[in-house]
Order: structure tokens, then sequence, then C-alpha cells
């Protein structure tokens, strides 16, 4: 079982923590990048920030089950925003979508996405027993 830890003197959040320790023999899944994009590439959700991640979410969550995972065995969750993106209007539904799982997560602040139109990209890392 992966174990999430919250050191001490590192700062203590309820969205996330800061380490994963992913046991031997778990197998890892690696999830590139996710944009808010139907099976065709349309983009979906326009300039909704909130409606963009929503479809992400989704989007992650297909890709997790492919591998055989779900949002409670991520261990890593690298999110792209663009830098004008109301934080606000956007983490509420990830979180929502993350149901109670808090992984280690980094997001970073870009210029633009390679999805024209694209307001936040999600990759993740997830491991399970094997």
């Amino acid at each position: 079982m992966t174990q999430l830890l919250r050191p001490e003197g590192l700062v203590q959040s309820p969205a996330f923590t800061h380490v994963a320790v992913v046991p031997p023999g778990a197998t890892t899944i690696y999830v590139g990048g996710q944009n808010a994009v139907d099976a065709s590439g349309k983009l979906v959700g326009g300039s909704d920030v909130a409606a963009q991640v929503e479809r992400v979410m989704a989007n992650l969550k297909t890709a997790l089950a492919a591998g055989g995972a779900t949002v409670q065995d991520v261990v890593l969750l690298n999110i792209l925003l663009v830098a004008d993106v109301d934080l606000a209007k956007a983490y509420p539904v990830a979180a929502a979508a993350l149901a109670g799982a808090t992984p280690p997560v980094t997001a970073q602040r870009v210029a633009g996405l390679a999805v024209p139109g694209a307001l936040v990209e999600v990759s993740a890392i997830a491991a399970v027993p094997r």
C-alpha cells in the first residue's frame, strides 16, 4: 500500500501531501498530459476554466482506468495552468474529482499549452499493487 506523508516541518494542507512512498512490487502507471478535449480532439468548455477542469479530470480518470488505477492510486499530480486562469474557479472542480485523494501536487503557471484554447493540463503518476 502506498504511503502518503505530511512530514513535520512542512506546511500542512488538507489538499495535498508532500511525499508518496510506493512499495516494492507495485505497478507504476504514467499518464501524459490531459487537456479538456473530447475523443475527437475538440476542445470542451470554451473559456470556462471550471468546465475545462471537469473534462480534464474526466479524461484523467479514463486514462487511469485504462491502466487499472483510480484517482485514489495517484502518487504525483502535475498541473499546468495558463497564466491568467482563476485558480479559485478551477480548484473546487479538481478537488471534487479527486474524491478525497491528496497526492503530492506540482502546479505551474505557463504562457500557453499545445492545444489552442486549453487552460489546464494535468498529468499523473499512479501506483497499484500487483
